[in-house]
């Protein structure tokens, strides 16, 4: 669901994703996108809500486009979508809606830097290495301020955070 989001909001929803691809979204501006999701809320039971983490793990990977598998470790995207289901009302949650989404937008060159070997990051974490934070409206401002290199759009200096 959050790879559907994400490549709807960055125009790059035609064709069919090739599975086991070294990303998971490839945009029309061939910007190679990686995207992680996480929810407070789980579909069993639960005592309490979840603790938000994200998987970054470096890895090797296998090519869509050429073919081959790469033996070389390392993450391939050019930035990292950070999908987060905020809501924490089981009665109400409905992944559909999109104002239950927040979106942390950052690009890997900062997770090479800061968390080279790094698996996963918790939510805490990630707020630390200052990513673009959005709802499903400014994803294409937040991917486009992060592929330029500028991680500030205009348009998000003027509006009050999430």
């Amino acid at each position: 669901m959050a790879e559907y989001l994400v490549a709807t909001a960055l125009g790059a929803t035609d064709g069919t994703r090739a599975e086991w691809d070294t990303v998971d979204i490839r945009t029309p501006e061939k910007w190679r996108v990686e995207v992680k999701s996480s929810a407070y809320l789980q579909s069993w039971a639960q005592n309490q809500l979840s603790e938000i983490s994200f998987s970054i793990a470096p890895a090797s990977g296998w090519d869509a486009q050429t073919g081959s598998t790469s033996p070389d470790i390392l993450r391939r995207s050019d930035m990292y979508v950070f999908c987060l289901l905020h809501h924490q009302d089981k009665q109400t949650l409905d992944p559909l809606v999109l104002d239950q989404w927040t979106f942390y937008v950052l690009p890997t060159a900062v997770l090479n830097d800061r968390c080279p070997n790094q698996k996963t990051i918790r939510l805490s974490s990630l707020e630390r290495l200052t990513p673009l934070k959005t709802d499903f409206t400014g994803l294409p401002k937040a991917a486009t301020a992060c592929a330029e290199g500028t991680r500030q759009p205009p348009d998000f200096r003027d509006q009050p955070p999430l």
